[in-house]
C-alpha cells in the first residue's frame, strides 16, 4: 500500500543535514491534543529543552534563555514533517514559542492520505515522538571542570547561545527515550573557535583511555 511504503522509506531514508545542523527529540508527555470545535487536527508539542546530552566530547546544551532562541524562521516557514523528510510535509506550525525553558508549538495536521495516516497515529497514541531540527550558530566551549557563563553547566560542555530551529518532525524511532530528549546528530559540532592543542591533547588521551578500557 502507498502510505505504508511511504512510512518505511522516510523511516530508513538518511537525513541530510548542514554542517552545523541537528536533531533533537521529545518522547516524554510532548504531545497533547487540543479541544473544542475547529481543533480537531491540532496539537499543543514540546519540542526542546535545556537537558544536557553527553557526547563524547562532554555535555551538548541547547540555552532556551531569552534571545538565544530565533523563531522567526519556523513561525514565518517551519513546515510539521514526518521523520525529517523534507518531502514528507504533513502540517503546518502555527506558532511557536519558548515556555519555562522548552521550545512550544501549535501544529495542525493536513488531511490528505499520507498526512491522515499519520494523524490517527499520533491522536490514537501510537506515535509519540517529536524530533525538531535546527541550526547553532554560536556556542560557548566549558573547559574540564569549569563553570558555564550562567552557572548551569560544569564541563567539558558546550553550549548552544545562538540556534535557530527550520522544522518540527513527528519520528517514529526516538533517538533516546529515557529522558523525554534525545539528539541526532549527523555530524560533530562545528566550532567557531579554533581549539586549543590542550583540547585536542586531552581528546586523545581521552581516546586512548577508552581503548584500553575496552581491553
Amino acid at each position: 500500500m502507498k502510505t505504508r511504503k511511504m512510512i518505511q522509506q522516510q523511516r530508513d531514508k538518511p537525513v541530510e543535514n548542514g554542517r552545523t545542523a541537528a536533531r533533537r527529540e521529545m518522547v516524554e508527555n510532548s504531545i497533547r491534543a487540543l479541544s473544542g470545535e475547529g481543533n480537531e487536527r491540532k496539537f499543543i508539542l514540546s519540542f526542546s529543552s535545556e537537558e544536557p546530552y553527553q557526547r563524547y566530547w562532554g555535555a551538548e546544551v541547547l540555552d532556551h534563555s531569552e534571545g538565544a532562541v530565533d523563531l522567526t524562521r519556523i513561525n514565518e516557514i517551519g513546515c510539521l514533517l514526518f521523520n525529517h523528510n523534507r518531502d514528507a510535509v504533513i502540517g503546518k506550525i502555527a506558532k511557536a514559542w519558548i515556555e519555562g525553558g522548552r521550545g512550544m508549538a501549535e501544529v495542525e495536521f493536513d488531511s490528505d492520505e499520507e498526512s491522515e495516516c499519520i494523524f490517527q497515529k499520533v491522536a490514537n497514541g501510537t506515535l509519540k515522538g517529536v524530533s525538531v531540527g535546527y541550526q547553532i550558530e554560536s556556542w560557548e566551549e566549558v573547559a574540564q571542570g569549569k563553570q558555564s557563563a550562567d552557572g548551569k553547566a560544569i564541563g567539558p560542555a558546550a553550549i548552544a547561545r545562538k540556534w535557530t530551529p527550520y522544522e518540527i518532525s513527528i519520528v517514529s524511532v526516538p533517538a533516546d527515550p529515557t529522558v523525554g530528549v534525545g539528539r541526532e546528530l549527523s555530524e560533530q559540532p562545528v566550532f567557531k573557535e579554533k581549539r586549543s592543542m590542550d583540547w585536542f591533547e586531552r581528546q586523545i588521551q581521552i581516546n586512548k583511555t577508552n581503548v584500553q578500557g575496552g581491553n
